[in-house]
């Protein structure tokens, strides 16, 4: 585990390297997509920029309200904290960040969104591997896998000796397998349907893993997480459900372009 490098005396920290390198593929992915759309490319510099203080306000604010009859006591403080971010909140603050962003564009529609979709899970493979190299608490329960492994020196460290879940690479390589079957499906599937996969793919991902996470449970045995993640499986379910009733499989792929009808010559 390394939480922090030191470069030329200055001390940075593994977690923030990663976060900005994830916004930076993010924004890659991002303007690759608008060219295909025939969209402004420079567009995407806005959008991750709508995102990260979306993302950033939304993670503190979602933290926060996790940890009230703690944080009261110093609200100002904890607003202006180092540290304590949640990957939920910073999902719902950056889509709030973004579709405000679309409405101002004039650009809200379903290929903008899927192309979202896309970014957010590259972005939370990216995110992942920061929590990895920093240790910083998102690793699961005790384990004696031979994959398990300790984080003596994380930002949060085990107990010397103890080995647990490394959950943050499953969530890194689920969703980096997303990230990947979502961009490889962008034009073959109707707009809307990148989305709906992604809200399932997400949601079922989160929801496996908090079975060997180390968060508490909050209502029917179930994680905060575990909650939120079958809210999005149900959406993205329905969503999906709704197309193939309407036209059967054949609604989930594009629709064919309108072709000018053939003009034959009259014969003189």
């Amino acid at each position: 585990m390394k939480p922090e490098i030191h470069v030329l005396g200055l001390s940075i920290k593994t977690f923030g390297v990663t976060f900005a390198l994830g916004f930076l593929a993010c924004g890659a992915v991002v303007m690759r997509r608008l060219r295909e759309l025939g969209r402004p490319p420079d567009w995407a510099y806005e959008i991750v920029f709508a995102s990260l203080i979306g993302g950033i306000v939304g993670a503190r604010a979602y933290y926060i309200a996790e940890r009230l009859s703690t944080a009261k006591d110093d609200l100002l403080g904890s607003i202006f904290s180092g540290s304590g971010l949640v990957w939920y909140g910073g999902a719902i603050g950056g889509a709030i960040g973004v579709i405000g962003w679309m409405r101002w564009r004039r650009a809200l529609e379903l290929k903008m969104l899927d192309m979202a979709a896309t970014a957010l899970a590259l972005g939370y493979a990216i995110g992942r591997i920061g929590c990895q190299v920093s240790g910083d608490g998102d690793y699961g329960i005790r384990s004696s896998l031979p994959w398990a492994m300790g984080y003596p020196h994380g930002t949060l460290p085990t107990p010397a000796g103890v080995r647990v879940q490394p959950t943050p690479i499953y969530e890194t390589l689920a969703m980096g397998l997303l990230a990947l079957a979502l961009w490889r499906l962008r034009d073959r599937v109707r707009p809307g349907v990148i989305f709906a996969l992604y809200l399932l793919g997400s949601g079922l991902e989160r929801l496996l893993v908090e079975l060997v996470r180390r968060n508490k449970e909050v209502l029917l045995g179930l994680t905060a997480p575990q909650l939120e993640s079958v809210a999005a499986i149900i959406v993205g379910a329905c969503w999906i459900g709704l197309l193939v009733r309407r036209g059967g499989i054949a609604a989930l792929r594009p629709a064919e372009p309108d072709r000018a009808p053939t003009l034959h010559p009259t014969p003189a």
